[in-house]
This record gives structure tokens, sequence and C-alpha cells, in this order.
């Protein structure tokens, strides 16, 4: 049986795909700040998720809710594989025009239309930058994970949507420095508790777990280069390696040196 692997495959603006398989692999709890959405193509998978255990089979579709904290392990000693995709929780509210984002309680579902939509968002290479086929992707998404959520979405009041992405901008040019809350309130005009509570309703996390996360992606990208591991964590921001070590576990369930390990396999 072939060992561990994943490989990530072309992405765009706000969504990363991958497919995977791993046996004898296990992932601490951690948390995305992305809807971590996809289907099992192999065996079963099981984590736990919002107190309960979860199990998901072939061609189940599982929705991971952007900041909800759950691990992941084999069900069978077959090992599991799955196909993923990481979804910047904006999208789906920008595709749903301005409602709160769909929760799907139970995580596993084996809705057919569902699995249609997620499907879609693995598309040929040629298609990937194609902004009709993306636009058209999302909303059949975004339609989808409604519809199982049963519709029950109050509509989000009052969000400054331009403002925010503003912040949220200012975020991403602060990378590897970092930025203050009092540095963002006197930019954007928005004290830190309304900025805070508006930044999570639009994107589905806090100000500084999004920071934190980015600077994960710097890191990976860095690493990916043929940075060290201590190289890549001072580049991207962190205070050191082992800083960068339990950021990233609490994000991805794996240690860097080991999901380095994954990826050059």
């Amino acid at each position: 049986m072939r060992e561990s692997w994943m490989h990530w495959m072309p992405g765009s603006e706000g969504i990363e795909r991958a497919s995977a398989f791993f046996r004898g692999v296990s992932f601490s709890p951690h948390r995305h700040d992305s809807y971590a959405i996809g289907y099992t193509t192999r065996g079963v998978q099981a984590f736990d998720y919002r107190g309960e255990s979860r199990a998901s089979s072939v061609g189940d579709v599982f929705v991971l809710h952007p900041d909800e904290r759950h691990d992941g392990r084999q069900g069978t000693d077959e090992g599991y594989g799955y196909r993923i995709v990481y979804l910047e929780p904006a999208l789906i509210a920008e595709a749903l025009s301005g409602r709160s984002l769909p929760f799907i309680a139970g995580a596993v579902t084996d809705d057919g239309r569902l699995r249609t939509a997620v499907h879609e968002l693995f598309p040929d290479r040629a298609e990937c930058d194609d902004t009709l086929y993306r636009s058209g992707a999302l909303t059949g998404l975004a339609d989808a994970l409604l519809a199982e959520a049963g519709g029950r979405c109050e509509r989000v009041i009052s969000l400054d949507h331009a403002r925010l992405r503003r912040v949220r901008e200012h975020l991403l040019a602060s990378l590897p420095q970092g930025v203050s809350m009092t540095e963002l309130e006197q930019a954007h005009g928005m004290d830190r508790f309304a900025l805070a509570r508006q930044f999570r309703a639009a994107f589905g996390i806090s100000p500084h777990r999004f920071l934190i996360l980015r600077r994960l992606d710097l890191a990976k990208r860095r690493i990916l280069e043929g940075q060290s591991l201590a190289e890549a964590a001072l580049s991207a921001g962190f205070a050191d390696q082992s800083h960068m070590t339990r950021r990233f576990r609490q994000a991805y369930g794996l240690s860097p040196g080991r999901w380095r390990l994954l990826l050059q396999r």
C-alpha cells in the first residue's frame, strides 16, 4: 500500500485545492480560518468536531466551518483519502449577497447536490483562472451550503464591507512586521470591538488569527523555496522556529517538518 502523500493543485484567489492519502498519520486538534470542504475518496476519515466523533466514508462530503476546532485520523486500517477545497469565507458571503455564513452542524453529509457543487471546484487546469467558471462554481456551492444548512442564515446588517476589505489589506501589508489594534483603529476609524466583531462576521475569523495564518502561508512558501525552518520562521515574522511550530500545529495539525516531508514524498 502507498505511503501517505499530499498533492496541491492549481488554485485561484481565495481558493486552495488538494488531494491526499493518509495511513498511520493523525492530525492533532487545530482550526482553519477558511471553510474546509471536500469528499472522501478512499477508506473512512474519522475526526472529532463540536464535541462528537464524526466519520466520512467514500462519497460523503465533509464541511468544516471556519475557526471550528477538529482533528483527523483514519477510521480503518486501510487509511483514507480525500479531495479538499479551502475557501475564504468572504467568497461564500459574497456569493450569498451579504447573508451570514451557512453552518452545517453535523459536518458530514451524503447530499448529492453538495457533492456535485464541491466537484465543480476541481476544474480542468485551463479553467482554474476562468472568472466565469469560478463565479458559477462558487454560486453553486454557496447555494448548496445554504440549502444543506436548512436556509437558516440571518441576513447580516450594517457590515461596512469596503472598510473591512481595507482592514484586511492593511493586515496583509503588515507581514511580517505585524500591526497593533490601535493602529487599525486609527487608520480605519473603528473602535476595536466593532472592528473585531465585523471582521469575524465578514471573514469568519478574528483579525489576529488572520494575521497569524497569513504568516504561516508565507512561511510555507519560504520552506518550499528551500529555506530552513528557522529561516522561514524569522522571515515570516515569528519570534523563532518553536513559535512557528506551535502555530503551525494549531493551524494544520502537523509540525512544519512533517508537512515538508509529506510534500517531498
